[in-house]
């Protein structure tokens, strides 16, 4: 930084330097000041300090640093300078840290200024008086310490995985949940591609799932990707030596692995609901982020593999289906790990997925959605009869919580061999899915996030009975009062139908 021509005064001198204007102005240049200069003089040589210890100026000059002697609780300090765009002020002394941001606004009213406080109180003060940010450095320093433990944690986890990934040989099956959602078929395939890196050619990897890849997007997602998925059967599964989950906490709990089945691997971001915690050689459990391909997508950055192109579409999508496009759930870590995928996916790829067409049945299921809705006191249920794609529930329940004056939809119907549920709300008094566990669990399979759940309620008493519309009018009403009763929500007379 070339030399500056500009004189050493004392705070109370006379003569006064031409206005102009400077970039940055640094008053108090202690350890904090002259680290903040040392930073900002990649980015510009406009810097001005001001101290009031004049060997320290001195030095500054010394090192090419424009820098003035000036005590910074003098308002009429500021008549001398030049104009600043940002200020930082970071002296060591409470009450001048406070006089100094009076000062500017008053002096300098359009700079932006970043004030250090000295203890909590000191915080509101300095912004009643008009700093745009305050720091309080041992509230920095602790808040950047947990931070870093927690990033190292997250990174020995992620090489504890792939070291026993190293290990294995033979066959790795990666299970899915039951019907599985792009969540958990992106976090398969980046695990697939996580133990391709790891052991190479010396173990074969299977994705497993049951149920039905239902909803066109969810369909198209799997086509365009070309993902290879399997049915999971005994004979799969005991041709595995090796079973991991993904998406789900333990084997039986919304898959079709059996209760009791030894698992190595359970990766997933719901909280366990069973009282004792989930057995593994490797669980990796995170209820704060948003989406299990997200805890994927920390691994691949953690362990610094090269993302394929359609493992990244993929994880991306699979983040932005389970945070409902970045609406629910979502933490800011999660927003990181879409900020690191964005670069790698394939747009035209994910544009496809996300605008496929919609299926006769699914526009049938919503017009009867339409047609057969039910609100009371805010709640809003309707019939849609039998249905084949039972997907078709929740892209009705997703349509109808946006009717005003809705803030809980439940849309029922009846497939070959249960009752499904699909349920939204938007109500922060109630969690959805420990609503639904609680009214259908001990019945059925249960479950799901705050603001979306699902129930299936198996007919294996029923299956004979060829009339499955008939038979779902005999008995709804006995399960629909168990969700009301849980809500608190009281039978009015007459219901009012819309």
């Amino acid at each position: 930084m070339p030399m500056r021509s500009i004189s050493l005064y004392m705070a109370d001198a006379e003569i006064r330097e031409p206005q102009g204007e400077v970039e940055y102005m640094v008053l108090g240049c202690g350890s904090i000041g002259y680290n903040v200069i040392e930073e900002l003089e990649d980015e510009t040589r406009s810097i001005l300090v001001v101290d009031r210890d004049e060997k320290r100026v001195k030095d500054l000059l010394d090192q090419n640093y424009d820098a003035v002697v000036g005590d910074i609780r003098n308002p009429a300090l500021f008549d001398t300078l030049r104009i600043p765009k940002v200020v930082f002020v970071l002296s060591n002394e409470k009450d001048s840290n406070l006089a100094a941001v009076q000062a500017i606004k008053a002096r300098f009213p359009e700079a932006e200024v970043i004030a250090r406080a000295m203890d909590p109180l000191s915080q509101s003060a300095l912004e009643a008086a008009g700093a745009e940010y305050v720091i309080y450095p041992q509230e920095v320093v602790a808040k950047a310490a947990v931070h870093q433990i927690r990033r190292l944690h997250v990174t020995r986890i992620a090489q504890r995985l792939f070291r026993m990934l190293e290990s294995w040989e033979g066959t790795l099956g990666i299970v899915t949940h039951n019907n599985p959602d792009p969540d958990a078929i992106s976090s398969a395939m980046a695990l697939a591609a996580i133990a391709r890196e790891a052991a190479d050619r010396r173990l074969q990897i299977r994705i497993l799932y049951e149920g039905n890849i239902g909803h066109q997007e969810n369909r198209a997602f799997v086509n365009l990707l070309d993902i290879r998925m399997e049915r999971l059967t005994p004979q799969v599964l005991g041709e595995c030596r090796y079973l991991a989950l993904v998406d789900s906490s333990a084997p039986g709990v919304n898959n079709s692995v059996p209760p009791g089945t030894p698992i190595n691997i359970i990766i997933d971001h719901h909280r366990a609901e069973e009282e004792a915690p989930p057995v593994a050689d490797f669980v990796d459990i995170r209820p704060n982020m948003g989406a299990t391909a997200s805890i994927l997508t920390q691994y691949l950055q953690d362990l610094d593999l090269m993302v394929d192109r359609k493992v990244a579409t993929a994880l991306l999508y699979g983040i932005r289906a389970d945070t409902r496009d970045f609406r629910r759930n979502v933490t800011s870590q999660d927003l990181t790990n879409v900020a690191f995928l964005l670069p790698l996916t394939d747009n035209e790829l994910l544009d496809k997925i996300t605008s496929p067409s919609i299926s006769k049945e699914t526009l049938d299921v919503l017009g009867k959605a339409i047609q057969n809705r039910v609100i009371r006191s805010g709640y809003l249920f309707s019939n849609v009869g039998y249905v084949r794609n039972r997907d078709a529930l929740p892209q009705a329940a997703d349509y109808l919580i946006n009717l005003e004056g809705v803030n809980t939809a439940l849309v029922y119907g009846i497939g070959d061999t249960g009752i499904i549920l699909s349920a939204r709300s938007r109500d922060i008094r109630i969690n959805l899915g420990s609503v639904l566990a609680e009214a259908f669990a001990e019945i059925g399979d249960a479950g799901g996030h705050p603001n979306m759940a699902a129930a299936i309620i198996p007919l294996s008493f029923f299956s004979i009975v060829e009339d499955k519309e008939k038979l779902l009018s005999l008995v709804i009403d006995p399960l629909l009062k168990r969700f009301e009763n849980i809500v608190g929500l009281e039978k009015k007379e007459g219901r009012n139908e819309l």
